[in-house]
């Protein structure tokens, strides 16, 4: 893999050599490997196959877990949170100890690994959310908690400058990963003042199936805004939004 410099950058393949643009800039590399069909049949492979399986099966999974929080991460997420959140998917398979290598899975797999996942690096909810708060997966009535009691926002949340208000954000998420089917759902707080003022407790109840064999999930966030002229913005349109998952229960 080369960098691309001048004025002019190139995409697309010239001979063997492909041009593209990625978050690193403008690159180049050599057409080249082994060929698809050997990769496919040849029996030395078998890893390769095995290995690449799993990758695709962790793929998948973490889009669907995306795909359940989206009315969340529309507003916050890195630009390599895809990746990263694939990465711990695949730590989550290769913790399956009862599948056999290449058909290990999420269900079966150790989904509390995930419990921590931060998907805005920009903006952390470890290093942001300072106020103590309770969460609770209570599987028997598919009730989803969050709480928070009174605090004072100036002192317990580390805003990016700039910010005048902020609200907290939470959701509830079931996953059948088989399937590729959720149940999901949200609460938020309304948009309160980032000052010296203690809010009142904060209580977030989001309700899924109750009694449900799929592995649960508590998100937990802040939304950042800045008012002018009595309006309410996205602070840099969410850039440092944090958003990690904080409970999980994965059976």
């Amino acid at each position: 893999m080369a960098r691309q410099k001048g004025i002019i950058k190139l995409k697309g393949t010239i001979g063997d050599i492909t041009f593209y643009k990625t978050q690193d800039g403008h690159l180049a590399r050599e057409k080249g490997g082994i060929d698809a069909s050997r990769i496919k049949n040849d029996p030395a492979f078998q890893r390769t196959r095995e290995n690449g399986s799993e990758f695709g099966r962790a793929g998948k999974a973490g889009k669907i877990l995306r795909t359940s929080l989206r009315a969340l991460l529309i507003n916050t997420a890195d630009g390599r949170m895809v990746s990263r959140l694939t990465q711990k998917m695949i730590e989550v398979i290769q913790a399956d100890m009862v599948s056999i290598r290449g058909l290990r899975n999420v269900i079966d797999g150790e989904a509390e690994l995930l419990a921590g996942f931060e998907f805005n690096i920009r903006g952390k909810l470890g290093t942001s959310l300072f106020a103590p708060f309770v969460g609770a997966i209570d599987r028997a009535t598919g009730e989803i908690t969050v709480d928070l009691e009174p605090f004072v926002p100036a002192n317990m949340i580390a805003a990016p400058s700039g910010t005048t208000h902020f609200k907290i954000i939470s959701a509830g998420a079931e996953i059948d990963f088989e399937a590729d089917t959720f149940v999901e759902m949200h609460s938020e707080t309304v948009i309160l003042p980032w000052d010296a003022v203690a809010t009142l407790a904060i209580t977030h109840t989001n309700t899924v199936t109750p009694a449900s064999v799929k592995p649960l999930f508590l998100a937990l966030g802040v939304e950042f805004y800045q008012e002018v002229n009595g309006q309410m913005y996205p602070l840099k349109n969410g850039a440092y939004n944090p958003l990690a998952l904080v409970q999980v229960s994965g059976l």
